[in-house]
């Protein structure tokens, strides 16, 4: 399990960039980063688990892992290499699951979307899903959390939710051993808000961190034992994002009036196409002037002596008149 970084050049696409090569997907911009080595191409991780733990700059693991500072994050999403899985592996079972606590995201594909369609992603599904009997409460020791505070079951729900990804996965291990890439995504906020709520110098948010650390570790085993240690297991602990992701929303009762979209003038983004497709319009247009050039000039200068097709049918029609 790794804790890695954002690169301070290139924050807000790293983890996409990062996420993309290590599954075999090409990005457009090359990845300066000496936390990636180039492997086979031909023998990529089958899934790539990524969770990012917010409202703690650092977590000590009980094992040693590989880990990088974080400096500046920002927030990110991996939605392209999603659309990428869905619209390579359509037809096959790979499982692409992203899942938020300020937008409840679940995208699957395939034959996989039978296996997660129970899993619990809304706040009412998750608390509800701890009160039942083969839940974490009966196994974790809770110690200063409480069962009947808001804010400890929403971190301990989010808890649920990894051991709900395991299990449902070591049910249905069929996933996990074909060919088809999988992807988790995980955003975890539960620790933040224990941290609001009873300070970070509190005993609720030591014991809540010491369980995060704990949960992790063993969904981190589990998910690397199920894919038979051919995964990338990932952990992001980011104190706070320095803008805010936010979703812009529109009103049905928005006035229809026309606004200037660009009203600088500027040019429009630059396509890494432009070159290829201008190179094959240009030259394709020189190549047919060409040819209708040569066609016309050897017509025109043409013998009529010569025993042609346009010959014969004017001699034809002389001998007729």
């Amino acid at each position: 399990m790794n804790l890695v970084s954002y690169d301070p050049l290139s924050q807000l696409f790293f983890e996409m960039e990062v996420a993309a090569l290590s599954m075999g997907f090409s990005v457009e911009d090359d990845l300066s980063w000496p936390g990636l080595a180039v492997g086979d191409l031909f023998h990529r991780p089958r899934a790539t688990v990524l969770v990012t733990v917010k409202g703690v700059d650092k977590l000590t693991l009980p094992v040693k892992r590989i880990s990088y500072p974080i400096e500046n994050a920002v927030p990110f999403s991996l939605d392209s290499v999603a659309n990428a899985i869905h619209t390579l592996f359509s037809e096959e079972t790979p499982v692409v699951l992203q899942l938020a606590p300020s937008e409840e995201r679940v995208y699957m594909v395939g034959k996989a979307n039978s296996v997660f369609e129970d899993l619990s992603v809304t706040l009412r599904q998750l608390r509800n899903r701890l009160f039942q009997d083969n839940s974490i409460l009966s196994s974790l020791p809770l110690n200063s959390l409480s069962r009947n505070n808001e804010v400890d079951l929403l971190f301990l729900s989010e808890l649920q939710v990894l051991h709900d990804i395991a299990s449902l996965l070591s049910r249905h291990k069929h996933l996990a051993k074909d060919h088809s890439p999988d992807l988790y995504s995980l955003e975890l906020a539960g620790l933040e808000e224990v941290g609001k709520r009873y300070g970070e110098d509190s005993q609720q948010f030591k014991d809540a961190s010491q369980i995060l650390v704990d949960s992790l570790q063993k969904f981190a085993d589990e998910m690397f034992n199920l894919y038979s240690g051919n995964a990338v297991v990932e952990v992001v602990a980011v104190k706070t994002f320095n803008s805010p992701l936010t979703r812009k929303t529109r009103s049905i009762l928005q006035s229809t009036q026309s606004e200037t979209e660009n009203p600088y003038n500027l040019a429009y983004p630059y396509n890494y196409n432009y070159s290829v497709i201008f190179n094959i319009i240009l030259w394709m247009m020189i190549g047919l002037a060409l040819a209708v050039i040569v066609i016309s000039y050897n017509l025109w200068n043409m013998d009529p002596g010569y025993d042609s097709i346009i010959y014969r049918m004017t001699n034809q029609k002389i001998r007729m008149d």
